[in-house]
């Protein structure tokens, strides 16, 4: 499984995922409060506004965008991919008056462009991507930007689902307001059971706000009854919860720092060797993620049929994009082990062979273990 997720489990999840217990006893209340404390922790934020949501990332998503945002309300999307659409569209269903930014396939938004559209359209909610899965870009001046939107007065909400403990994103020091993540990405955890933690000034705008909420499952007010008053929302999904929790045990555990060292050293090694193979990344080096690497397909081929051989004959699933040319190897969490790299990039090159693609194979395994060797030696210093 190396596609953009979800991504393997650990032992340690899988075995949390076969449990169930009473969703308002004692027990789940302790565990609710370690998975807030270590939450914090992985988003870097002292907020107290951490909240579980039943649901895939973009469920939390939605929940960001549908307790910020009601008719009237203006929000600027910054729009480079597929999922940064979707927030988009989100605010557009709830009455927003949204407007977007839209930025070129395989570039980031300039600061200058951002800072004239929140000049002219003066937004209350502005909306960006971390890393957008679809095209593989890296939103690298991320931080730059929630500092010209908070100078405006609007609130930052960010989409973290491949990003959140594969590359740094610091809630609190860059001023973040919301952030989201799905729990079938980086954390290595269940689909289905997402994050989100709201600054305090977000907060106060769900707290205060007149218009009635149109979800109410992903009411936050209602949710947290739940999340900080083991109080009953809906019968919440304790077996995906504690797989969350051992998910994010085992990040802590093992350290953010030590977490995005493991990440950037395997990326750069599986650049190394896609492009030795002699194929293309997608994404300059500049704004390259660290968690999805995208690949170029020569002509003649497609990324249906690059997916459905490597799975077929190799037993290796990569994936597609949303109509792009390109096919996107995921690195995140348990995926990102040398082993699953030599297996991979070997995959990768005998099915680009096999479907008539010349390609180096001997020079693609090569650079991969003498970059990881490199990498390796780095780390010792």
């Amino acid at each position: 499984m190396m596609g953009a997720g979800p991504v393997p489990i650990p032992d340690a999840v899988a075995k949390a995922n076969t449990v169930v217990i009473n969703h308002l006893g004692d027990t789940m209340a302790r565990v609710i409060h370690q998975v807030k404390t270590m939450a914090r922790y992985v988003f870097q934020t002292r907020s107290n506004w951490v909240l579980g949501v039943a649901g895939p990332g973009s469920a939390a998503m939605e929940m960001a965008i549908s307790n910020l945002a009601w008719p009237g309300t203006r929000v600027l999307s910054i729009v480079n991919g597929f999922f940064s659409q979707r927030m988009a569209e989100m605010a557009g269903r709830v009455g927003a008056e949204v407007t977007t930014l839209d930025v070129a396939d395989r570039q980031i938004a300039s600061l200058e462009a951002v800072a004239q559209a929140i000049e002219r359209t003066r937004p209350a909610v502005v909306t960006i991507v971390h890393g957008e899965t679809s095209n593989t870009v890296w939103n690298r001046e991320l931080k730059e930007i929630v500092q010209l939107a908070k100078a405006a007065g609007a609130l930052v909400v960010v989409d973290a689902v491949c990003t959140l403990s594969t590359m740094p994103l610091e809630m609190d020091a860059w001023g973040i307001d919301v952030v989201i993540t799905g729990g079938q990405k980086g954390l290595s955890s269940i689909p289905g059971v997402s994050l989100i933690a709201f600054s305090d000034a977000a907060w106060e705008r769900v707290r205060t706000r007149t218009a009635p909420n149109t979800h109410w499952c992903l009411d936050a007010i209602l949710a947290e009854n739940f999340w900080h008053n083991a109080g009953y929302h809906y019968t919440a999904p304790v077996s995906g919860v504690l797989a969350l929790h051992e998910a994010l045990r085992l990040v802590c555990t093992e350290t953010l720092e030590k977490r995005f060292a493991r990440h950037l050293r395997c990326s750069l090694a599986l650049q190394s060797g896609v492009s030795a193979l002699g194929l293309a990344l997608y994404t300059p080096q500049t704004c390259r993620l660290n968690s999805v690497v995208g690949i170029g397909l020569p002509e003649g081929v497609t990324a249906r049929e690059v997916c459905n051989h490597i799975s077929q004959q190799y037993q290796v699933e990569i994936a597609g994009s949303f109509g792009l040319p390109i096919v996107r190897i995921g690195q995140m969490g348990e995926q990102c082990r040398e082993h699953n790299l030599f297996r991979t990039v070997h995959a990768l090159g005998r099915t680009m062979s096999d479907l008539g693609v010349k390609v180096d194979l001997p020079a693609g395994v090569a650079a991969l273990e003498e970059s990881l060797s490199a990498g390796s030696r780095e780390a010792r210093r």
